[in-house]
Order: structure tokens, then sequence, then C-alpha cells
């Protein structure tokens, strides 16, 4: 099997909830968004699901606490304490199930959003209208005092790059059988992020992921030059 790279966007919260633009605001999860992702963790990761936490060689996770909260609430079972903890929780209670690194990185925080945090889609075109301006796709736009397309483009491309070289081409290569990938972060940048990953412009972004959502990003024919999402996922019972 191919080396996957999962994204995985963080449970809902209060903005998530009503539609606006969440960047650097940090917010906690409802209790709804943790009973979601709880159930996730316990349906999805396993050695005998989808995500298989021995297979796991590194985990990327945004700096906004929403999205570690997602993490913890995963269940993964790292090896090492969580970064943002000071101390591992007990094993009777997570045990040890891979040996993945988990790193906290800027490279995968949510689009700034500038001067439009905190407003929806819907008051971002009413502001633009009323300003005589036209009407506004973040894909093309981006957000002024924020991120723009390209800016998003370099960042994600440079871990795509990275990723795929740190961690998937020693897969291809024969040298271990370790090196699915999981990122936790947030809805605008893991769809840039997908879109990327097969190497098409942001403007032709036409893929949804709901809070806690999930979806598998791999390669085609085992082939590192035929990157692919794939539709759907399987949960494999190894013998």
């Amino acid at each position: 099997m191919s080396p996957r790279t999962f994204i995985i966007r963080h449970g809902e919260t209060e903005w998530s909830l009503n539609g606006r633009h969440t960047g650097i605001t940090d917010l906690p999860l409802t209790s709804n968004g943790e009973k979601r992702i709880k159930a996730t963790g316990k349906a999805l990761v396993g050695n005998d699901r989808l995500i298989a936490p021995r297979k796991l060689v590194h985990v990327y996770v945004s700096p906004r606490m929403r999205a570690q909260r997602t993490l913890e609430l995963l269940e993964i079972g790292c090896r090492e304490r969580l970064p943002w903890n000071e101390a591992r929780r007990d094993e009777s209670e997570e045990p040890i199930r891979t040996e993945a690194k988990v790193e906290v990185t800027e490279a995968v925080r949510e689009w700034d959003y500038g001067d439009y945090e905190g407003l929806t889609s819907k008051q971002i075109r009413e502001e633009r209208k009323r300003r005589g301006e036209g009407g506004w796709d973040i894909w093309r736009d981006g957000c002024p005092g924020g991120e723009s397309p390209e800016d998003v483009v370099r960042r994600l491309d440079a871990l795509i790059a990275d990723i795929r070289e740190k961690y998937h081409k020693p897969c291809f290569d024969g040298k271990t059988e370790q090196g699915d990938v999981l990122i936790v972060a947030h809805g605008h940048i893991l769809r840039a992020f997908a879109m990327r990953w097969t190497g098409k412009p942001l403007t032709e972004t036409s893929l949804i992921l709901e809070a806690g959502g999930v979806g598998t990003l791999s390669y085609e024919h085992r082939n590192i030059e035929e990157p692919a999402i794939i539709l759907g996922g399987g949960f494999v019972v190894e013998g």
C-alpha cells in the first residue's frame, strides 16, 4: 500500500457553527464538537482501522488549541508527551500505539483572514458591495491584511515537498513500511492542501471538509509522481 497523508479538520467551535472565519482567534471546541471527535477516534483510529497508529511516522498539528484538543481526543497513543502538555497521559488511560513525533507548526495554521477575521462570507460580500468592490472568492482574492492565495500556495507547497522527501520517498524506496502522516488543522487550509497535493490551482477548489471531517491523500499506481485523493476510506484488518 502507498503511504498516505490523513487530513483532519478540528471539531466544531461556536464560530465554525456560525460560519465565522476563524484564523488566529483561539476558540475551544463545543461539547458536541468534542463528542463527535471522540467518536471519530473510536471509529477510525486503530491498527485494524483507517488510521493505523503503528504506521504513522509524523503528526503535524496547528498551533491553535482547537486543533490540539482535536488531536488529544483522537487518542492516537503517542509515546512522547504532546508538546503543549507538561506530562504524558497515564498509559492505563491511553496506551502507547505510535512512535510518531508530534510537531506543532505554523505551516498548517489556518489561512490568515486579516480584516475578515470573525466575519461570515455573507458579511464580507455585503461590506465589499457597500465599498463598490466586486464579489469575493477567497481562492481568487485572498484576504486584505491577511494572506493571498499565493502566500498559502508557497507555504503548502513547501510542506508537501517536505512530507514527500522525508516520509514518503523512503517507503517507495523500500527503506521502511512506516510512512503515513497525519495533519490536524483547519477547513480552508486543509482544502487548499488537498488541491496542492494534486498540483491543482486553488481556484479549482470544489472540496468540502466539515468540522471534524477526515480526508485521505495518497498516490496512484504506487508512484510518488502520481499524487491522488482517495474517495472514501477503508478499514484494513490484517491477520
